[in-house]
């Protein structure tokens, strides 16, 4: 850096220049120096193409020194890496807990005895559900509509209770319906009452406790009507409707039901009359036929 680049001993003559004389022999001729060449108008001779600026061999020469730095940066960080590796491979080993739970004492008091039939509400429920409807009252008698077959309604028979009943077939199948009882009958103030209990088997949905959702939506949808908590049960309601159903032909027709669940059972309660059902009949009704479940 900073060097004056040498001159061509045999310079050319600048055109036009008379040629030197001869020398006397003996006599060296003088070599043109750098600093002897004369200086172009306005400023310094411009460098060469081929012959790089002493500003860019600095930078070259700071740009190589930088590249050396940080490579040996890393060699240093592989080597104090591999020298950690070599250190922990002499260490001992540390041992690992155990997996294995301590064993606790098991208890040495009695084991509890199983509940009876009577107190067992799965070993109820598993039976005849039959057994858990209400009975009928003294004096009742027979609808005048079929219920069931001996205490049974199949499912063709639950869903045809219902206005899209080949839907509600395929529904209740999906909710896996395992079984309904049913018992109905006509009191001396000639009300009609039907009660059922029907059955889910609930292996992948809680299916008892939306069939309950499902009638009480369509419960509270009619007008007119008053509704009640069922004491006792998890949002059980009943209700009474207030203005009668009228059809050409028929006379007006009153209505009330209850709708309530406990487990894999849902329970329905429908009355009927041709005067308002009171309130005390419907919630009586429900709060009973809850009892036994």
């Amino acid at each position: 850096m900073g060097d004056v680049l040498e001159q061509p001993e045999e310079a050319a003559a600048a055109p036009g220049a008379p040629e030197p004389a001869d020398a006397p022999e003996g006599t060296a001729t003088p070599k043109k120096s750098a600093d002897a060449a004369p200086e172009a108008p306005g400023g310094p001779v411009p460098e060469s193409p081929g012959t790089p600026a002493p500003d860019a061999a600095r930078k070259r020469r700071r740009g190589r020194t930088a590249v050396l730095i940080a490579v040996a940066a890393v060699l240093g960080v592989v080597a104090g890496t591999c020298t950690g590796y070599l250190v922990q491979a002499d260490r001992e080993p540390t041992g690992l807990p155990p997996l294995s739970q301590p064993v606790l004492a098991q208890s040495r008091g009695e084991a509890p005895e199983p509940l009876p039939a009577a107190r067992d509400r799965r070993v109820r429920t598993d039976g005849d559900l039959r057994e858990l409807l209400l009975e009928k009252p003294r004096g009742a008698r027979e609808p005048g509509w079929p219920v069931g077959e001996d205490g049974w309604m199949e499912l063709a028979e639950y869903a045809g209770y219902y206005e899209e009943s080949g839907s509600m077939f395929g529904q209740l199948a999906m909710d896996e319906f395992r079984r309904a009882a049913v018992v109905g009958w006509l009191d001396d103030d000639g009300y009609s009452v039907e009660i059922r209990l029907v059955q889910f088997r609930q292996e992948e949905t809680l299916a008892a406790a939306d069939s309950v959702e499902n009638g009480q939506y369509w419960a509270e949808d009619g007008e007119d009507t008053d509704s009640w908590a069922v004491p006792g049960t998890e949002e059980g309601r009943a209700y009474v409707h207030r203005s009668p159903d009228v059809e050409p032909g028929y006379e007006p027709l009153y209505g009330a039901e209850a709708h309530a669940w406990r487990g894999d059972i849902a329970m329905e309660v429908w009355v009927h009359g041709s005067k308002p059902v009171p309130k005390k009949m419907i919630m009586d009704l429900a709060e009973r036929q809850m009892e036994r479940l």
